[in-house]
């Protein structure tokens, strides 16, 4: 008999979940487990909370749903507190489960934690699966990914390389051991805050819900209404549910995979045809893989402050600005375009992406504060926070990334002029 022990960590999802179908495949016993790690609420070393109410929130309900899929196939979740060294390897010997089975996640944190469970005797196998396409169908081996974004994917591209399909449910769930109590009753996970009507994603309401079900009803919903068509030309408006995909907030926790997503598109373009909107979905998912193989040629240098700069080319030493910063995060600078984004932000635990690109670029170009401390507020803010777009992007923004132009400065007048031109967002978003 074989017992173990199933760690979800971001691939809240039974579909096209790897890792999951091989543990169901290779276990007589089967234990679903979730950490809720006390190093979430800790406060970060710029003053504020690791993780924000939004994010909690959002979840929270992708964990209820993920709780009521297995229960639903005679399965459940364990949610654990505490640290994932400590409350694994405990687990695994009360159970006499004999190994661990999760995904692969190449951050710092994130592998630290993996080394820890080996360390501490817990048998471990990784699976790497948060990746539209495979690391090692590519034309290039990790260490030689192209520096460039552009050479990255028209490489890519040209060597016709495609993702797997997806995979389907498993067949069924091993059931889960007997010594071990779990109380699948329905947790409360009410919403802890009103909706903000002005909000461009708003998770408290059914259809934008953490979670797997509302993910695949968004994905359906979103192709059968043919967005996809417009995404180019909407992509860098600043308000609406509709100018962009919002499949983020479900690829962030893993409630949708980015297969599932690509695979949804391919059929939306063998029944529709193709344009210039669907080609840009499949462009926006090379870039998430993008940041995901950068993390695997780089790892901790993604995390240092010069980033990826060379070692030998002086940098200005960034003398952070607390009280600067204080004012960014509170949407209190004085640049109305910015300071709007940052109230979106606050309120709501969203924000489009060329609003990010512009509250980042002001932060660190025009206030000089550290571009580190600004991560952290978006990891601490948004319900699609993603560890290695989070970084990737900021790293872009500052000039410690792969971008050859060293750096994206955006000048929030010109933004303002040619995203805002009637000053309706300024409008929506001047005050808290």
């Amino acid at each position: 008999m074989t017992t173990l022990i199933y760690w979800f960590r971001n691939d809240l999802r039974l579909a096209d979940n790897p890792a999951f179908s091989q543990a169901c495949q290779s276990a007589t016993l089967l234990l679903p487990v979730y950490c809720h790690d006390p190093k979430v609420d800790e406060t970060t070393l710029w003053g504020f909370p690791r993780t924000g109410p939004h994010r909690r929130q959002f979840l929270a309900d992708s964990l209820a749903d993920l709780s009521v899929q297995l229960v639903s196939r005679g399965s459940g979740l364990l949610v654990l507190e505490g640290c994932p060294q400590d409350v694994l390897p405990a687990l695994a010997s009360r159970t006499g489960a004999n190994t661990l089975v999760c995904e692969v996640i190449a951050a710092p944190e994130e592998e630290a934690e993996v080394t820890a469970l080996r360390s501490a005797g817990l048998a471990v196998t990784a699976v790497w699966q948060s990746s539209l396409l495979e690391p090692v169908n590519l034309p290039f081996a990790v260490d030689g990914l192209p520096s460039v974004f552009t050479v990255f994917r028209q490489t890519t591209e040209r060597a016709g390389v495609l993702p797997l399909a997806p995979q389907p449910l498993p067949a069924s769930i091993p059931p889960l051991p007997k010594n071990c109590y779990i109380n699948n009753s329905k947790e409360d996970t009410s919403v802890l805050h009103t909706v903000d009507k002005r909000s461009s994603f708003p998770y408290q309401t059914a259809p934008y819900h953490g979670g797997e079900a509302a993910a695949s009803a968004h994905v359906t919903q979103y192709f059968l209404r043919k967005l996809a068509y417009t995404y180019k030309a909407t992509r860098n408006d600043l308000t609406g549910v509709d100018y962009s995909s919002k499949f983020s907030p479900w690829l962030a926790t893993g409630a949708l995979s980015a297969r599932t997503a690509y695979a949804a598109l391919k059929a939306f373009e063998a029944e529709h045809g193709t344009n210039d909107g669907s080609y840009w979905l499949w462009f926006e998912l090379l870039w998430r893989d993008y940041f995901r193989l950068l993390h695997l040629q780089y790892g901790r240098r993604l995390y240092r402050e010069r980033g990826l700069a060379d070692p030998h080319v002086l940098l200005p030493e960034v003398a952070h600005n607390a009280d600067a910063f204080t004012r960014w995060c509170q949407g209190a600078t004085g640049e109305p375009l910015v300071d709007a984004g940052m109230r979106e932000l606050a309120l709501t635990g969203y924000l489009s992406n060329r609003l990010r690109q512009i509250v980042a670029s002001f932060l660190v170009h025009d206030l000089a504060c550290d571009w580190r401390a600004g991560a952290a507020w978006f990891e601490a803010q948004l319900v699609d926070y993603d560890v290695y777009s989070n970084q990737g992007n900021w790293l872009y923004i500052a000039g410690r990334g792969t971008d050859p132009r060293g750096g994206r400065r955006f000048n929030p007048q010109k933004q303002a002029h040619d995203h805002d031109p009637q000053g309706h967002y300024r409008k929506l978003w001047h005050t808290l």
